[in-house]
This record gives C-alpha cells, sequence and structure tokens, in this order.
C-alpha cells in the first residue's frame, strides 16, 4: 500500500582496475564488469519501473548499462555530476606516500581533520556529503512516494547515509561500502515516523551482490 515513503536504492559501482594503490577519487578509471552473477542477482533485486539516477563517471555508467543487459528493464539513466566520487583535486592518481614526498607540510595539514580538510584543488568528504545531500533532497521531493535508484561511488553512498542520518563527517567517513553493493534508506513523510518534514531511516547498508560474500 502507498504510504508516501520514498525509498533510495544505493549501488556502488563494479570493482575498478589498473589503479593498485593510488588515490583515483573523481578520476574516470576503468572497472571490471566480468561478474555476470552479481550483476543477474541486482537485476532481479533493484526496481526496474524507478527512476534511475548514475555519476557522470564511467565506471558508474557502465555499471548501471551491466545491470540493465542482465535482464533489467529501466529507462536510461539520469546522469548527475552531484552523485560523483569525491575529488581529490592534484592528488588524484597518486600513492598516499607519493603525496607525503611531493609536499609534506600539506600533507600532514590535510591530516589534522581528513574529513574537513580539502585537498589541493580538491574538495573534503564534508563537501561530498553537501553535494550529494542537495541532490538526495531534490530527488526525494520530486519522487515522493517511489522508489529511486542511484549507481554511484563508494564515496557517494557514505555521503548519502551520513546526510539522511546527519552524521559527523568521521562517522560517516567509517561506513563500509563494498564494490556491487546495495545500501537502502528511506524518507518517511510526516505523521508516520517523527517530525515535521519526515525523517530518514535506514533499511540496510552494504549488502552484497552476492549473498554468500
Amino acid at each position: 500500500m502507498y504510504d508516501g515513503t520514498t525509498r533510495w536504492w544505493l549501488v556502488r559501482h563494479a570493482p575498478v582496475v589498473g589503479v593498485q594503490g593510488k588515490i583515483y577519487g573523481a578520476d574516470d578509471v576503468e572497472c571490471d564488469l566480468s561478474d555476470l552473477q552479481s550483476f543477474q542477482n541486482l537485476a532481479k533485486r533493484l526496481p526496474g519501473s524507478a527512476p534511475w539516477y548514475t555519476s557522470h563517471l564511467s565506471r558508474a555508467k557502465l555499471t548501471a548499462q551491466s545491470i540493465r543487459n542482465a535482464g533489467l528493464e529501466t529507462k536510461d539513466p539520469v546522469i548527475d555530476e552531484r552523485f560523483a566520487e569525491q575529488s581529490f583535486g592534484d592528488w588524484q592518481g597518486s600513492s598516499w606516500d607519493e603525496m607525503r614526498a611531493a609536499d609534506p607540510k600539506t600533507y600532514d595539514a590535510f591530516w589534522a581533520d581528513p574529513t574537513r580538510n580539502r585537498t589541493p584543488n580538491g574538495e573534503s568528504f564534508a563537501d561530498q556529503i553537501a553535494r550529494v545531500g542537495a541532490a538526495i533532497d531534490e530527488y526525494t521531493e520530486r519522487h515522493a512516494g517511489s522508489d529511486i535508484v542511484c549507481v554511484s561511488h563508494g564515496g557517494t553512498v557514505r555521503a548519502a547515509i551520513s546526510h539522511a542520518l546527519g552524521l559527523d563527517p568521521a562517522a560517516g567517513m567509517a561506513i563500509t561500502v563494498h564494490t556491487l553493493s546495495v545500501s537502502v534508506i528511506e524518507h518517511v513523510p510526516d505523521g508516520l515516523l517523527r517530525g515535521k518534514g519526515g525523517a530518514w531511516r535506514i533499511v540496510h547498508v552494504n549488502r552484497p551482490a552476492r549473498e554468500d560474500h
């Protein structure tokens, strides 16, 4: 029965390849699409009739397409750059050791508060929470009472959950989000849970596509 609940299905993209030991962040890197069983499982689990969203990065778009190819009929996903992974700016493509060696002073200053400090020409996790949260609120209002699927990134999923629960960025960063996992959050309108403007609740976090994992 319709009760006005808006349900977000947050899917992290397939595993990335070729960036071992590097901080790739918002770089457009390749992903491994060979796990057909996981895509089939996701195709059975996710609501095809829902509006779908992805970030602009290829690993998110290709993951969404692979789920559709596995047998789920959906509309073409809407691309929204607000669902992108956190940008590490000048540090993207480097290892932590390389960052430290290149600029020890800036590196040490960043780690004084790593979820709120910005990397050079990049953004903080707190920044990511703000931009993802704005998109979540916009589409929750637009599609009130519906399912919504978003195929994006680990940081994006953490940011969405942090926004929903009002978590401090350091607490939000502690959430584990594996590749090809699904996290579900729900927005419940006034009167069904608590508070004017409704409230958020968490259904599950980091549920694997393969339940035996």
